[in-house]
């Protein structure tokens, strides 16, 4: 990236209106979180397309969404809920496709226990993949048709090139890459994953989605960018060597502190 790169946000359609003047300076990359509360898939669609379309009014950045997430891993072996993950996985692409999001963030599958149990037995890792692709190939397929991209997003990854290679495995540009700071400080705190910068450098070309937050890698805190201790100038270096323009966003908890937490990042010199 030749420039420094204009780092958006993510939002629930109710908090877009404060952040307004803000994102529309600079059509600052921008995710809507409603989705990620699966109450809301079971709502009237037309409510939620019909707010979207309102507080989106002369909004012409990249749109995404943070998809379904609670209550179900990827590589489910229940044919039962993977009805149900389908189910969801649909629902949500309904709303993406209504409000032109181009970019669906979810979860990955790895956990912790992955890690050190996933070869003990011949053949496991090549089931891992498949139970992945029968729980959401057909969102793969129906988010190509429509222009969207899912993103995976590293949880409790330790190894940062699985997620790249689970990606790969379905052989299509519609799904691709995310990473989430806090997550990889995290783990590379607790669990011995390499450092934030390392995620970025593994996922490469593929990366097409961060969500940026700090942490003290006790924990998951989400706070303002530059309350805890991750390295962001070795983070935006990575970045740095990208072509791929990946959606850079931020993700904490106090909504109020966003716009300072890009600030942070342009004192450092880092993005705008």
């Amino acid at each position: 990236m030749s420039e420094l790169p204009v780092v958006g946000a993510t939002f629930t359609l109710d908090e877009i209106d404060a952040h307004r003047p803000w994102l529309l300076d600079k059509q600052r990359d921008l995710e809507i979180q409603d989705l990620f509360v699966p109450d809301v898939l079971d709502r009237d669609p037309s409510a939620f397309i019909g707010q979207a379309k309102k507080v989106l009014d002369g909004y012409t950045g990249r749109l995404g969404v943070h998809g379904p997430v609670w209550g179900f891993q990827l590589d489910c072996q229940d044919p039962e809920i993977r009805a149900v993950i389908k189910k969801r996985m649909n629902q949500a692409l309904d709303l993406c496709q209504a409000i032109g999001a181009t970019q669906m963030v979810i979860h990955s599958p790895y956990m912790f226990w992955h890690h050190n149990n996933i070869d003990k037995m011949d053949g496991q890792r090549a089931a891992f993949v498949e139970r992945v692709h029968l729980c959401i190939g057909e969102a793969v397929a129906r988010a190509a048709e429509i222009g969207c991209t899912l993103v995976l997003e590293n949880i409790e990854d330790i190894d940062p090139h699985v997620r790249v290679m689970l990606a790969d495995s379905f052989n299509s540009s519609a799904i691709a890459v995310s990473i989430d700071t806090g997550h990889a400080h995290y783990a590379h705190h607790w669990v011995g994953a390499p450092p934030v910068d390392y995620f970025v450098r593994a996922a490469g070309e593929r990366l097409q989605h961060v969500h940026l937050q700090d942490v003290d890698g006790f924990a998951d805190r989400h706070w303002p960018l530059g309350e805890g201790t991750i390295p962001w100038a070795a983070v935006f270096q990575a970045l740095g060597t990208l072509n791929s323009k990946p959606r850079l966003i931020v993700e904490i908890f106090d909504k109020s502190r966003v716009e300072a937490s890009v600030d942070h990042l342009a004192a450092l010199g880092l993005a705008q």
